[in-house]
């Protein structure tokens, strides 16, 4: 499918926020001669299903909230199997190419994402990180915006704490820092049903190149990034997007290396009318031009684009089409920034993503989701488990509750990541990666404390919940003597 052909149609979203006022999105068409799928159905003989395994936390999937679930819940104490259907660890930030780490800090430059965040980025290289100096958070002078706002380190005129890493060194610390921790690792297997008991999740089916097998689990962590477990167990939840907004757009995203990106930086911040003709230009002949980001270093260019909509990222044939666009794409606008865009003369097709770029599938159904009206208010939750930035500094930082992480039916999970329970304008942010680390965190701290205690994830006490996630460098707001979740959400 040809971004520039009819079978697509190109879409504009406009925002207040970011380096540009408009978003490039490739609307998909309406296909008449669509995939037709048998009406027929095929009765798979009954078997039985060999035990792989028996843990205390299972946890499914290694992405940034998998990955720290895994290592807060072994560092509480807790025996933990993380299974990740790819071969390395990371998600959407190492395979996925997402490795512009989203802010972490608050308008004052306080680093209020911490814990996991800190462990993971203060293990890395120092060559393979490239972000604004500590000393600069929260600055608010121009020359400086200037220069970290076209490296996607400024917001709103404020240095932020967003660094750009190597996603082949993130991939090597994740799984240096599951190992040291104890976690067993099952990689290449795909968790694809949940084990019920009742209504309590007690494990998961996975299939792999051994075939079917059962891991039996005390309590599971769904890291799916789309609720596969919790959606496969009956629990409630959301799928409506806002469609005025980017954050349902799915791509596949790719670097370039042999580019020469302060080259570019230079001419896009000096030569603007350049630029603008620039764009006309790429709208005239291949439909759009979408620029990229800079990344850990100046030869190579990250594009998370194009941004397509229109697709079901749970749907296995839109995201056939969508790495097949996106790839398309991906060839045409190479030849366009050779001939027309300086520092790119040279470029190179380096990587593209491993794993599709969705921004949203699924949101659970949880006791008490993240809502805008709470955040807006500045409301602070008695069981917050973490704190985000928030979206302007019109507003408190947001306090996340551990509720967002629990089903408002199922017994035994915990679900941390893009897929908690919150609204669609929380969910802008909820999503990042340093927001799934802080909430795979708070989910493997959660599933510790149960596995201790014997009891499910929802009847924990909160505030040994919270000791253990200060113990393991959390920034909470709210005071130690908070109380248990019990009594903040009252019987079921």
């Amino acid at each position: 499918m040809n971004p520039a052909t009819s079978s697509s149609r190109f879409n504009r979203l406009s925002f207040k926020d970011g380096d540009s006022a408009e978003v490039l999105s490739i609307q998909r068409e309406a296909d008449s001669a669509g995939s037709q799928r048998p009406n027929r159905v095929y009765a798979e003989p009954a078997r039985q299903t060999p035990v792989f395994a028996e843990t205390e936390v299972l946890v499914v999937g290694g992405g940034p909230a998998g990955c720290a679930a895994a290592v807060a819940a072994a560092r509480a104490g807790a025996q933990v199997l993380l299974v990740e259907r790819y071969g390395h660890l990371g998600g959407l930030s190492t395979g996925g190419l997402v490795f512009w780490i989203d802010r972490m800090t608050d308008w004052a430059g306080k680093q209020v994402i911490a814990g996991f965040a800190v462990d993971i980025l203060d293990r890395l290289p120092s060559d393979s990180v490239v972000g604004p100096p500590r000393e600069d958070w929260g600055s608010r002078d121009p020359a400086k915006n200037a220069y970290w706002g076209q490296r996607s380190a400024s917001f709103r005129d404020t240095v932020t704490w967003a660094p750009k890493v190597d996603p082949e060194w993130l991939k090597i610390v994740s799984l240096d820092m599951l190992r040291e921790a104890g976690v067993r690792l099952l990689l290449h297997a795909w968790a694809v049903a949940p084990i019920l008991e009742g209504t309590a999740l007690r494990g998961a089916i996975f299939e792999s190149k051994e075939g079917r097998h059962a891991i039996l689990a005390k309590v599971v962590v769904d890291a799916s990034g789309d609720g596969d477990i919790y959606a496969g167990a009956g629990a409630a939840y959301s799928a409506e997007v806002d469609t005025a907004s980017m954050h349902h757009c799915v791509n596949t995203a790719w670097t370039w290396g042999g580019v020469d990106m302060e080259r570019w930086l230079r001419f896009r911040r000096e030569e603007r009318e350049a630029v603008a003709r620039i764009r006309d230009q790429g709208r005239a002949e291949i439909g759009e031009v979408e620029f990229p980001y800079s990344s850990w270093r100046p030869d190579v260019a990250l594009f998370l684009g194009p941004r397509l909509t229109g697709y079901s990222p749970v749907k296995v044939e839109d995201l056939t089409a969508i790495e097949i666009e996106s790839r398309q794409w991906m060839v045409k606008l190479l030849a366009f920034f050779r001939e027309h865009c300086p520092g790119f003369e040279q470029a190179w097709i380096m990587q593209t993503a491993q794993e599709t770029g969705i921004r949203h599938s699924r949101r659970l159904g949880s006791l008490q989701p993240i809502c805008k009206a709470d955040w807006e208010l500045g409301r602070r939750y008695p069981d917050e488990v973490g704190v985000s930035p928030s979206l302007t500094p019109a507003f408190a930082s947001v306090s996340v509750p551990y509720r967002s992480l629990i089903p408002a039916e199922i017994d035994g999970l915990l679900a941390p990541g893009r897929h908690i329970g919150c609204d669609t304008s929380s969910h802008t942010f909820m999503r990042e990666i340093p927001q799934c680390w802080l909430t795979g965190q708070a989910a493997g701290v959660g599933a510790a404390v149960a596995v201790r205690g014997d009891t499910e994830p929802r009847n924990v006490d909160v505030r040994r919940v919270q000791a253990e996630l200060r113990r393991q460098g959390v920034y909470l707001q709210v005071p130690a003597e908070t109380g248990s979740v019990a009594e903040v959400a009252g019987p079921r």
